[in-house]
């Protein structure tokens, strides 16, 4: 009976001894979302992991600010001497380095012309040669209305304007053909430029209003007399040159200089033409 006894207690005593576990619990305090961990009897409070809100308003690119500032003036050039307002921003924004360029931002010339008889400021930059002579110009504007004169004014552009208005890639491939540039992805440039920022829809932006724009570039037509024939008279406004009017009333440079006694290519603004029959 002793001998049971002793065992028990042996027994007992070494249950007693054994390795006391811990008891871990969690819970959430809801008032301040952090974690209690209870461990051994003691308290220990774990802050939750933040991720921090990386959400930002992105900021718009060089290009799109660029497009921003000129799209207008390359709707309006278009109005006056059809060209594309694709192909005119995207010809900026190349050849101007998004406006960054020295020769845009110390001329104002965005579309890199030369001199060729200029006889206003000038600039020298290194180009195909040292040094060459560039068109300065007071404001970024009269860049934009330069260039629009320049690929009016030269015959070896004339069959652009036989395109479509919105034919972007015929202008850009024709371009490149007509001689405007040497460099051989200067239409795969343009036309990635175009496409990219959408710049095709600035054209369509015209030709939806060129009902309008036509409306106020009639011409006045004076009947004298009994004279069955009719004068027609134009009134030269800003972007008029002797191209784009012989385009527009279907003569010829030759015939209004002919008609008018002209003896060289320049119009004053607010100068009356006789537009030949």
């Amino acid at each position: 009976m002793k001998f049971r006894y002793i065992i028990v207690l042996i027994v007992v005593s070494a249950m007693s001894c054994g390795p006391k576990k811990g008891i871990v619990t969690k819970r959430k305090n809801d008032s301040t979302n952090k974690t209690v961990v209870v461990k051994n009897d003691k308290v220990e409070t774990k802050k939750p992991t933040v991720t921090p809100n990386t959400t930002t308003n992105k900021a718009p690119s060089t290009v799109d600010a660029y497009i921003a500032i000129y799209a207008a003036i390359a709707k309006d050039n278009m109005r006056h001497h059809k060209i594309p307002a694709s192909i005119t921003l995207a010809q900026g924004i190349l050849e101007s380095g998004v406006g960054r360029g020295r020769l845009a931002v110390e001329a104002n010339n965005h579309f890199g012309i030369k001199c060729h008889g200029w006889k206003g400021a000038k600039i020298y930059h290194d180009d195909d040669r040292s040094q060459e002579c560039f068109r300065k110009y007071t404001k970024a504007e009269m860049s934009y209305e330069d260039h629009s004169k320049f690929l009016t004014g030269r015959s070896r552009y004339a069959s652009l304007f036989k395109l479509r208005p919105n034919d972007y890639k015929g202008w850009a491939k024709g371009l490149r053909a007509a001689g405007y540039a040497t460099d051989r992805k200067y239409p795969q440039k343009l036309i990635s430029l175009i496409e990219r920022y959408q710049l095709h829809k600035y054209d369509d932006e015209v030709l939806s209003g060129a009902t309008t724009a036509q409306t106020k570039r009639k011409s006045i037509t004076i009947i004298e007399g009994r004279k069955t024939s009719a004068i027609k008279k134009h009134t030269v406004t800003k972007g008029d040159t002797l191209y784009s009017l012989s385009r527009l009333y279907k003569t010829t440079v030759e015939a209004i200089k002919s008609q008018n006694k002209l003896k060289s290519n320049d119009l004053t603004i607010g100068q009356e033409l006789i537009i030949p029959n």
